[in-house]
């Protein structure tokens, strides 16, 4: 006769199933004995599911708390000193595989993958890129910046309705479609797809657009084989500067101009042409796309609507470009600006990190 080893989350079980009995028999529905087991026992607590299933028992007349008896021979490589060696293997190399951690501790793999999944609660999960790995000068410049323009909404509501973002961004002739879009619905017996593997194309034309919380400002296309450099660009701002006294004359002696930190934008002659004009600028930390309404707004949602398709020519793409700019509600600028804020608030909460959750073109 084997005599089972009985390991600390198996305690915790046989505690819990206790617990769903003591509950049963005091009338306690499933939802509420679900929720004082959360209570009382956090993360280690069983699942909703297996609550559930344990409380109808119980109230069907079960008397039993232990599992039932199953054929073959018991485990006895589940101990608490296992569990301990697998957790202490996998923190010194968390990129480790079931076959190498079995092999380094002798132990098989599936008591391996139970130990990982049941008593650790760990799954594999891919690294999260990032734009750049941030020193702890650059979190505190990214804190700091954000905590600034935020006292500023707090003294001035209106302080963003004043602000016209812009960037370039390169458009392809043709850009596959992600894995996500080119889902199909079928049955369980269909075929699956196939697609062959499309490469991006060379063709290309650069975007610079303008907006603000109300809607596209100024945009146009760099002309082909034209550097953006300091002299371009100041041409391309003092472009701007006429449209908006045009389209947005209520602000056109207030306005202030959110660009990221590319050398043309920083150059000199673009500083004194801002100062001269009495254009003030709007401070954009380095190494945050995640702050640049641009990169998590305007450019992801335009070229997601171009994917996976062929336009063959310059002018289609920008005639294309130019449609699909046209058709972004007004709503969508507003609740951009709405979300800058927010993201604002989530960069200070995480101490100037990265945070999660962020949707980028990087």
């Amino acid at each position: 006769m084997f005599v089972r080893c009985v390991t600390k989350m198996d305690r915790q079980k046989f505690e819990q199933r206790c617990a769903i009995k003591f509950c049963v028999k005091l009338g306690e529905s499933a939802t509420v004995t679900y929720e004082k087991l959360q209570r009382a026992y956090g993360e280690h607590s069983l699942s909703r599911a297996q609550v559930f299933r344990w409380h109808k028992s119980f109230l069907e007349g079960r008397e039993q708390v232990e599992d039932e008896p199953r054929a073959g021979r018991p485990s006895t490589s589940k101990t608490d000193d296992n569990v301990e060696r697998v957790r202490s293997l996998v923190r010194s190399d968390r990129r480790l595989t079931l076959r190498m951690i079995s092999s380094e501790l002798n132990l098989n793999r599936f008591t391996v993958h139970q130990i990982l999944t049941q008593d650790l609660d760990m799954r594999k999960v891919c690294a999260k890129m990032v734009p750049k790995n941030l020193t702890t000068e650059q979190k505190a410049n990214r804190r700091d910046v954000c905590l600034d323009l935020l006292d500023r909404l707090e003294r001035e509501p209106e302080f963003f309705s004043r602000v016209i973002t812009g960037d370039e961004s390169w458009i392809l002739e043709y850009d596959p479609e992600t894995k996500r879009q080119s889902r199909e619905w079928h049955t369980a017996n269909s075929p699956r797809p196939k697609k062959a593997r499309m490469s991006k194309s060379k063709i290309k034309s650069m975007l610079i657009c303008f907006f603000d919380s109300q809607g596209i400002v100024h945009k146009e296309f760099v002309p082909p084989g034209q550097t953006v450099n300091q002299t371009f660009y100041r041409e391309v701002l003092e472009r701007l500067r006429k449209r908006v006294a045009r389209v947005r004359p209520g602000i056109e002696r207030t306005w202030m101009l959110h660009h990221d930190n590319a050398p043309c934008h920083t150059a000199v002659s673009i500083n004194e042409f801002l100062a001269e004009k009495n254009i003030p600028v709007v401070p954009q930390p380095p190494y945050s796309p995640d702050l640049s309404p641009c990169d998590f707004f305007l450019f992801p949602r335009l070229k997601n609507h171009l994917k996976g398709r062929h336009f063959g020519t310059l002018d289609n793409i920008q005639k294309s470009v130019t449609d699909e700019l046209k058709g972004i509600p007004a709503e969508a600028f507003q609740h951009c600006y709405e979300q800058w804020k927010q993201r604002l608030r989530r960069c200070v909460a995480a101490q100037g990190n990265y945070f999660e959750g962020d949707n980028l073109d990087l």
